[in-house]
């Protein structure tokens, strides 16, 4: 079992066009599309997808729009009610997978309902192989709230890995924090933010530069790093190791959530029992598998075919592996 939090989801509204956007112009839809998403929620969809049992924890009254989409969707999902509305993102994608992304804030949460949603995220986690901690949090929440949960979640005896794929603030607090977790995945702009690179179009486009950036992450209690790298590929470091996995040629459509189904492949293949190259094989496998999707729509196994995926390994990741 896989199980995922989402604390700030959104209902996901995709706007496909068939030309290039022209600001302060009308123009046609082609295609538009609503469907429940957050980075939880997405990783959720991708593992159950590929027929992986996986349930999905998020703050959300029953009658919440996005709470009856997945219902409606019959998404394995564990709900803590809260006062507030959850927010709706518009999504507006262009031939070529230009993607345009507008987000609101999200809810506030009054410390009760923090509680209780930590709460639900331990108990779901009691006998889990991995809990994903993923997305933004509301405003509301104190940067540090990730590094509350896995806090509580260890005190309270759960043995589940702990992947965490966030960014900005929340980020840093866990490393500031030194709490141990097994794994994060932040593509490159975010690691350049992170580590304090200045061209993170430059770390993008070198792996190997990527590899020795992740691998310093190691003795701030990061154990492994799955870096994603969008049409480039991905990096996965784990200890002094580290592999490359070039992504494929595709006709993309729309990149809302490929970072998402990339942790999901990924995370399926080690439950699996496949060794770590091949993991980030079948994580570039679902990314762009589902960056040939339209909207946020997720791959299922057989569209995300690992086995034409390279592997090489980077000899320059030099960082102890942390116990």
């Amino acid at each position: 079992m896989i199980v995922t939090l989402t604390v700030n989801p959104s209902l996901d509204r995709t706007v496909e066009l068939d030309h290039e956007l022209l600001r302060g112009e009308v123009q046609r839809v082609a295609r538009n599309v609503e469907e429940p998403g957050g980075k939880g929620v997405n990783v959720t969809r991708a593992l159950v997808a590929s027929a992986v049992a996986s349930v999905a924890v998020l703050p959300g009254r029953a009658d919440d729009p996005l709470v009856l989409s997945l219902g409606a969707a019959g998404l394995p999902v564990v709900t803590v009610p809260i006062a507030a509305r959850l927010r709706s993102n518009i999504t507006i994608t262009e031939p070529g997978g230009v993607t345009t992304k507008l987000n609101e804030p999200g809810p506030a949460l009054t410390d009760a309902e923090q509680a209780a949603l930590v709460a639900a995220v331990v108990e779901q986690a009691a006998d889990a192989a991995w809990l994903v901690l993923a997305g933004s949090l509301p405003p509301s929440l104190d940067p540090a709230f990730y590094v509350r949960i896995v806090r509580e979640s260890r005190a309270a005896g759960v043995t589940a890995r702990i992947a965490v794929d966030t960014s900005g603030a929340p980020l840093a607090a866990l490393l500031d924090s030194g709490e141990p977790v097994d794994l994060i995945k932040p593509n490159g702009e975010e690691l350049a933010e992170l580590a304090g690179e200045p061209d993170a179009d430059a770390l993008e486009a070198d792996p190997e530069r990527v590899a020795e950036v992740a691998a310093r992450l190691a003795p701030r209690g990061i154990r492994s790093a799955l870096v994603t790298l969008g049409a480039a590929g991905a990096v996965h470091v784990r200890g002094e190791e580290a592999w490359f996995a070039p992504a494929p040629r595709i006709t993309p459509r729309s990149t809302v959530g490929a970072g998402d189904s990339s942790l999901a492949g990924f995370l399926l293949a080690l439950t699996e029992g496949a060794e770590p190259e091949r993991a980030l094989a079948q994580a570039v496998a679902h990314g762009a598998a589902a960056a040939s999707l339209p909207g946020s729509a997720v791959p299922s196994r057989e569209l995300a075919d690992a086995s034409t995926i390279t592997v090489t390994r980077i000899r320059g990741a030099v960082a102890p592996v942390v116990s």
